[in-house]
């Protein structure tokens, strides 16, 4: 793949549904890498001063100190960012670059610890990134050596204008509007690509045959109820596709009201 070859991935599900995502270019990768390496320094200089203002460490030991704590940094960083934000460091919210499982999945907490200790070989050498820069230039879905051994993908946000909900899902009544607390963690755990294939299905439903409409729609509201549970007697009786359309009206309609 060129620089400037924008690719892209494509996810078939078992029902034939194909969705596709936008990956991110080496070039964008490489600014997002620069905007972490930045946090990174900045964050190790003020552990380093924080540790010698509140002496910590006595003068023979902080050298050693200071090698830990970058240490530190440099491992924990990308880990602790990429899982409290779904998949995103500072740098990549900076430029809506996203990690995720290349199937499509969700990101596997293993696949984040793997993927950032392969730095110290993508990295090289001496923080260049020229091993990882290569690697993503000659790949075919852009992976550095990480996301090759760990199995995900960096993909680009792409901002969509805000779809016309009202005309999709009417003036239908959506009972999870009794549980605000779940709803609030609904949106906190849905990434925008889970809304957008939701989003999505709901659209183009009546183009899917009979059989693998049922299978998709069961898919879906399978991967939301992993996310938050809502009490049985608000959905007995609910189907599959009715439960992604409560769920597309959570993730969209709550936009247009604020």
């Amino acid at each position: 793949m060129s620089l400037g070859e924008t690719a892209r991935l494509h996810i078939r599900t078992p029902e034939g549904v194909v969705f596709s995502l936008p990956l991110a270019s080496p070039i964008l990768r490489g600014l997002a890498t620069f905007v972490d390496l930045a946090a990174m320094l900045a964050m190790t200089y003020l552990s380093w001063w924080l540790a010698h203002q509140l002496s910590v460490v006595i003068l023979e030991t902080s050298n050693a100190t200071q090698i830990l704590l970058q240490f530190l940094v440099w491992i924990f960083y990308p880990m602790i960012t990429e899982w409290l934000w779904d998949g995103q460091t500072l740098g990549k919210r900076v430029f809506g670059l996203r990690v995720m499982d290349e199937r499509g999945l969700a990101l596997r907490p293993g696949q984040i610890i793997l993927r950032n200790l392969m730095r110290t070989v993508d990295s090289l050498p001496l923080f260049l990134y020229l091993v990882g820069g290569v690697a993503a230039v000659v790949s075919r879905r852009c992976q550095r050596l990480g996301d090759l051994v760990a199995g995900t993908i960096v993909v680009r946000t792409v901002h969509t204008p805000q779809p016309d909900v009202e005309a999709l899902l009417g003036q239908e009544l959506n009972p999870f509007r009794s549980f605000p607390h779940l709803e609030a963690r609904l949106r906190q755990n849905a990434s925008p690509d889970d809304a957008r294939i939701a989003l999505e299905a709901l659209q183009r439903r009546d183009k899917f045959e009979p059989g693998h409409r049922l299978r998709l729609f069961s898919a879906l509201a399978s991967r939301f109820r992993e996310m938050v549970e809502f009490p049985a007697d608000s959905t007995a009786g609910m189907s599959d596709e009715q439960y992604v359309r409560n769920i597309v009206d959570t993730l969209f309609r709550h936009r247009t009201m604020a």
